[in-house]
């Protein structure tokens, strides 16, 4: 016969090892990071006998710490795994830019050897001066700093060939130094530039300098400006009492060989600029300074018309290509 309180002793023992082990399930859950299924581990071991529900648990604990190595499902109450970003490879390096173009339309890169020669050119000018360039170096080198991605050198032999000379293609009429092949607006205004910087040099000599007593740089101020001049042009120089240029201004532009002029203008002019004397001069694109009967009788009227308001006329030149001539010194005035 089976003992009852024996019975009784084991149903007691049974339910507290259950107690024990879903607490044990419980703990082992959270510490893993699991839920609590439904039914648990104390539950389905409820029927057991003791011995079997510890090895049950054993069991299951071996299943649910193998299980948490791999990868968990997702459910709403976990955490989602951060995802690595994925490998990204390094930017390329910008590429270099690309080097302003001069607005004029220049062909390739000129070949290093004409780096060099150019390179040798300023070396040469450095060294030994603007005198020791020969006339086609001069417009070559004032060519390539306008147009730095040409060859020059034809270019300027060819204005020599069509102009003869440095001062006579920087003095050239525009519209004739447009003919040139290859030298376009940029080298056209390079050259006229140079012009312009000549010629305010040559002014700077003469202003504000008594012009009697300086008659040798009037006379290289007037051949720079007026001596190549293809048509002809009568300019009239304003001074003041003390024979200071005031002013220096072109009368009246007209054809190879005959320009009007009108005296009542010119006193008008000299009225409104306070001036006290005149110097008359006029070019003869001939070359050839010899005055005209016109020449002179337009002298003979201006004199008359200056002096009856107390203005005196002190010459008046006339330039050719290299030569001048001066109407008081003739006897003509």
């Amino acid at each position: 016969m089976r003992n009852p309180g024996g019975q009784k002793g084991h149903h007691h023992a049974s339910e507290a090892s259950l107690a024990f082990l879903d607490q044990a399930e419980l703990e082992l859950r959270a510490a893993l990071g699991l839920s609590r299924p439904a039914a648990s581990l104390a539950t389905s071991a409820a029927a057991m006998p003791a011995s079997s529900a510890a090895a049950s648990l054993a069991t299951s604990a071996a299943v649910i710490t193998s299980s948490s190595t791999a990868a968990p499902p997702a459910t709403s109450n976990s955490t989602p795994a951060t995802a690595r970003p994925p490998a990204t490879r390094p930017a390329p390096p910008p590429a270099p830019a690309l080097p302003l173009l001069p607005a004029e339309s220049d062909p390739a890169e000129p070949p290093p050897g004409y780096l060099g020669h150019r390179a040798r050119m300023r070396e040469k000018l450095l060294k030994a001066g603007p005198d020791a360039l020969l006339d086609h170096e001069m417009l070559e080198m004032v060519l390539f700093l306008a147009l730095p991605r040409r060859d020059t050198k034809p270019i300027a032999k060819a204005l020599l060939a069509r102009c003869g000379s440095f001062a006579n293609a920087i003095a050239a009429p525009v519209e004739e130094l447009r003919r040139i092949e290859g030298l376009g607006d940029a080298g056209l205004a390079a050259l006229k530039l140079v012009q312009g910087a000549a010629l305010r040099l040559q002014a700077a000599e003469v202003l504000d300098q008594p012009l009697l007593n300086n008659w040798d740089r009037l006379l290289a101020y007037l051949n720079a400006s007026l001596a190549r001049e293809r048509i002809e042009q009568f300019h009239v120089l304003y001074l003041d009492s003390k024979n200071r240029l005031i002013a220096d201004e072109a009368q009246a532009r007209g054809t190879v060989n005959h320009t009007p002029v009108y005296p009542r203008e010119i006193v008008k002019r000299a009225l409104e600029l306070h001036a006290t004397a005149l110097i008359l001069v006029h070019n003869h694109p001939s070359g050839d300074p010899t005055p005209s009967r016109a020449d002179i009788e337009m002298t003979a009227a201006i004199k008359q018309a200056a002096g009856v308001l107390e203005i005196v006329l002190h010459d008046h030149l006339i330039v050719g290509n290299g030569r001048h001539l001066s109407l008081r010194r003739e006897g003509l005035l």
